[in-house]
């Protein structure tokens, strides 16, 4: 009988969720995730989204180093780290990503990364199109988000 290796893969996601709409931006599942491969993926988040004002994340080497540092000075984007040990300053962030853990990733047994990424944005859209927020008014967050840009955009005229 032939030895057979079976290797496991780690899988980072880097999970971008919008704090007033409570919108799951992006959620971009990777081997791994450095510096510059990170300001790669915020520069076409800020070309579809608009950039943000300020960015709050935790202190993780990718967004602590120099390409975070100079991308978000270049930008004019504030960077607001949380305290190590007090996930309680991102607290809707650590539940969306229990949430995240408990109902995709622990779900599924991830064959390729390209499939990882298929159900995982499978997942995104759900939970950004179909699943009503209390916090929302009781509407999904891309509804929530929708309307809040129209509103928006209406106050400026």
């Amino acid at each position: 009988m032939d030895a057979i290796e079976l290797g496991i893969v780690a899988l980072k996601c880097l999970v971008i969720v919008d704090d007033a709409t409570h919108e799951a931006v992006a959620i971009v599942p990777e081997h791994t995730i450095g510096g510059d491969h990170l300001t790669r993926i915020l520069d076409a988040i800020c070309a579809q989204r608009g950039t943000p004002a300020v960015i709050r994340t935790d202190n993780g080497p990718e967004f602590t180093g120099k390409a975070m540092l100079n991308w978000a000075h270049r930008k004019a984007i504030a960077l607001r780290l949380i305290e190590p040990g007090k996930p309680t300053q991102s607290a809707f962030i650590e539940s969306f990503n229990g949430r995240l853990r408990d109902e995709c990733l622990n779900e599924h047994w991830f064959t390729s990364l390209t499939h990882a990424r298929a159900l995982i944005e499978t997942w995104r859209r759900d939970y950004n199109e179909h699943r009503p927020k209390k916090d929302l008014g009781g509407l999904p967050p891309a509804i929530y988000a929708a309307r809040l840009a129209a509103r928006s955009a209406t106050e400026t005229v």
